[in-house]
């Protein structure tokens, strides 16, 4: 019988698994898991952006936005009552067919969720974290299922402090797009994908739908109408809003229009009542790194993607 059998003692689903005090909960069903863990993702909204939005999209558009199979979510700790939040001390989901995302843990407890998952026979291409903690369990995965790794990706993750817009303005105007859009925002989507090294990580299609409808892209425009660049928000989840994407075409750069975007969705998103306003880029791309600190952005911690072998 499968671990992950329905009917398996040890199933995510099973309500009698046997998870004693400080072990990981495993469970497909969304509601249990954000009963039990969403005051622990909303108590540090600028670490927890990443789980907060995907959770946020999986509850509005349903279980599937990333991908057929169904997503699986673990808590560690979380013994007091559900819904409290006491207790908790991490959690981890994984909409496949992508990787692991995990909250912090300590080299002990990467451990110990490697073990468990390798146990029950789970299987996934990679991680993604802040950079110990996927360094961590990387380690931790190789130890236990024999898999070596690299690392993939390396981002900083930046908090706005004091918008400071980009002077002088390049020529032209901000506009948000609406469904007339459709075609060239599923471009561009695809096109930012393959820049940044993977494949979508949903339906181009849908992706640009769910955004046109709370109007979640805005493009700047020049003076004549013509789109030369993109800047997104995620919805605001637990007072945070995260800016991405945030794309310009190859031959359009170097202008200043992904400045000028990025400041104009940062102003709206200060404007509608957020507490954080966050961004992540690319620590190979001294470029976007330089340009969203003279915006006004911070840095507060660092992430890494690791690709299993």
């Amino acid at each position: 019988m499968s671990p992950d059998s329905p009917d398996s003692p040890d199933s995510p689903d099973s309500p009698d698994s046997p998870d004693g005090p400080g072990e990981w909960r495993l469970t497909h069903d969304l509601d249990a898991f954000l009963d039990r863990a969403g005051d622990f993702l909303a108590s540090r909204p600028a670490l927890h952006t990443v789980p907060l939005t995907v959770v946020d999209s999986l509850r509005r558009r349903g279980p599937h936005v990333y991908g057929d199979e169904d997503p699986v979510f673990g808590v560690l700790g979380g013994d007091a009552p559900a819904g409290t939040g006491g207790g908790v001390r991490a959690v981890f989901f994984r909409t496949p067919p992508h990787g692991i995302y995990l909250t912090s843990l300590t080299a002990q407890e990467a451990d110990a969720l490697a073990g468990t998952l390798a146990a029950a026979g789970h299987r996934f291409p990679g991680v993604s974290a802040d950079r110990d903690t996927a360094a961590a369990f990387a380690r931790a995965w190789q130890r236990r299922t024999g898999s070596g790794s690299r690392v993939t990706v390396r981002q900083r993750l930046y908090r706005l402090a004091e918008l400071t817009p980009p002077e002088p303005a390049p020529a032209g105007r901000a506009r948000v797009a609406d469904a007339a859009d459709r075609d060239l925002l599923v471009r561009w989507y695809e096109e930012f994908s393959a820049q940044v090294g993977g494949h979508p990580v949903q339906d181009g299609g849908a992706w640009a739908d769910s955004r046109v409808s709370y109007g979640g892209i805005t493009f700047w425009e020049t003076p004549d109408g013509v789109p030369v660049a993109m800047a997104g928000v995620t919805p605001e989840v637990a007072g945070q809003i995260r800016v991405a994407p945030v794309y310009t075409p190859a031959e359009l750069r170097g202008r200043g229009y992904a400045g000028a975007a990025t400041a104009e969705v940062s102003r709206a998103a200060l404007a509608s009542g957020a507490a954080e306003v966050l961004l992540f880029t690319d620590l190979s791309n001294p470029t976007s790194n330089g340009l969203y600190q003279r915006i006004g952005y911070r840095p507060v911690a660092d992430f890494a993607a690791h690709e299993f072998a």
